[in-house]
């Protein structure tokens, strides 16, 4: 048999779609999986006829690729992808390339890409993103490492990528673990999105007894606008719609309330934090998921610790689609998508990496999880401003801010008078109204810091460093 343009280890869900998407796309492969028996199912099932073949061992594996060999690795992030790489290492030959398309650290990529370039190896950290169908069907990608390595799979790259009016959904992102940065910050965005459209859900729920189909009905309007038409939004409607096939209740009131996570939200704050970039909202949507996760001392606290008896409030009509709701969303997941570009602006050059901003929203817009319309207002703004101090400061972004402002706080208000939770809601409000105050207390902060600890401080009124003695 011919030898394969290109290698995939892991025959997980993800990397059978992909490897079958390269396929589609006139790219035969071999694939190996720890597992034998997994690699035949696959070759007898959605792989059979087509131009794939199965390895019994690496060896085998390596041996029936064409050189330069161009490996994807789609296995758990973390010991199993370096258990891997070494593997493979003593198989493999001068300018054959791996490329990590898990959700690894991209601090851990950093290291990959130093150590088997060292060894005259290519090395690419790649973030995928899309689920199970992007995967099949055309994926958002996020490659990072040399150029020359990216260069070396461009091609298969670009023709397995989502298309959007402007092109292919992948780029060169840049150098080192920048790729898996990027993912990683994408998925933060994501978890700040999806608890967003889950307070609001909670809000129609709880305070005017909507039902799924009445608020799935809500979300079709919104997946109308330019604001709020994305990915998203759309399967948040269909999650509100489906039945449970027992008894025909909203399948998703039967779902236990607490919500799992693999990492990158955590690692975006961490991140974020490292470098001194502020992303509050994105914050608040891990905080909740930490906070599903106590599901039992919820239940204990809850004949407890009394708050407010819920009570209706303004959140608008079905014939105004929920207006002031409408508002609070808009801005928090304007504000979800600031702070992540942010923290992108503020580590690309902190860590060197020479991000292309635009490029980064033009991959976003097909394929991955965060597509939404958007994106195509983010890449304009970026277009014009390659490094605004923040995006809301964008002039679009400055007009959706202004009008929206007050159904923001209305909605805030209202869910703190009725005792209902809305963290990235709650947290969107403090973050716009901070970055729009001149004058923060933090004099008083720092004042204090000075005070206990003679760390000293800045005047507003001269030059220079002054510490005062506040207790002799």
């Amino acid at each position: 048999m011919l030898k394969s343009h290109f290698g995939l280890i892991g025959l997980g869900v993800m990397g059978e779609n992909l490897v079958l998407n390269a396929e589609r796309n006139g790219f035969s492969s071999a694939v190996y999986n720890r597992t034998c028996s997994k690699t035949e199912e696959f070759l007898r099932g959605r792989g059979q006829g087509k131009n794939i073949q199965g390895a019994t061992d690496l060896q085998d594996f390596v041996g029936k690729l064409e050189r330069p060999r161009r490996i994807l690795i789609m296995v758990k992030a973390g010991a199993a992808v370096d258990a891997v790489i070494d593997q493979l290492s003593l198989f493999l030959e001068k300018g054959d390339l791996l490329i990590d398309g898990g959700n690894s650290d991209y601090q851990d990529t950093e290291s990959r890409v130093k150590r088997l370039e060292g060894k005259n190896l290519g090395f690419i950290g790649m973030g995928v993103s899309g689920g199970a169908r992007g995967a099949l069907e055309g994926p958002s990608m996020m490659p990072g490492g040399t150029k020359a390595s990216y260069l070396a799979v461009e091609s298969l790259l670009t023709r397995m990528a989502a298309q959007v009016e402007d092109g292919p959904c992948v780029t060169y992102i840049g150098p080192g673990g920048s790729g898996h940065l990027v993912k990683t910050v994408h998925n933060g965005i994501e978890y700040g999105i999806e608890q967003i459209l889950a307070e609001a859900y909670d809000l129609m729920k709880r305070i005017k007894g909507m039902k799924g189909d009445q608020i799935a009905d809500i979300l079709a309007q919104w997946n109308s606008t330019e604001e709020l038409s994305s990915y998203l939004v759309e399967i948040t409607e269909v999650c509100l719609r489906t039945k449970d096939s027992l008894d025909g209740a909203d399948l998703v009131e039967k779902i236990m309330d607490k919500a799992g996570q693999k990492g990158t939200g955590l690692w975006t704050v961490v991140t974020a934090l490292q470098l001194g970039a502020a992303v509050p909202t994105i914050y608040a949507a891990l905080n909740s998921r930490v906070m599903s996760s106590m599901k039992s001392q919820r239940i204990a606290a809850e004949s407890s610790l009394k708050g407010p008896a819920v009570k209706d409030c303004d959140l608008g009509s079905s014939s105004d689609a929920m207006s002031p709701l409408m508002d609070a969303v808009v801005l928090s997941c304007v504000a979800s998508y600031a702070q992540g570009m942010e923290l992108l602006r503020i580590a690309s050059s902190s860590l060197d990496y020479s991000l292309h901003m635009p490029s980064i929203a033009q991959i976003w817009k097909g394929g991955c999880i965060i597509r939404s319309r958007l994106l195509k207002r983010i890449q304009d703004a970026f277009n014009t401003d390659p490094q605004p101090v923040n995006l809301m400061m964008d002039s679009w972004f400055v007009y959706q801010v202004n009008q929206r402002l007050p159904g923001l706080m209305k909605v805030v208000a209202g869910a703190a008078e009725a005792g209902v939770p809305v963290p990235c809601f709650s947290s969107t409000l403090d973050y716009i109204n901070s970055y729009r105050t001149g004058r923060l207390p933090q004099n008083l902060v720092q004042a204090m810091r000075d005070c206990f600890g003679s760390h000293t401080y800045q005047r507003l009124d001269k030059d220079g460093s002054f510490h005062t003695e506040w207790l002799s």
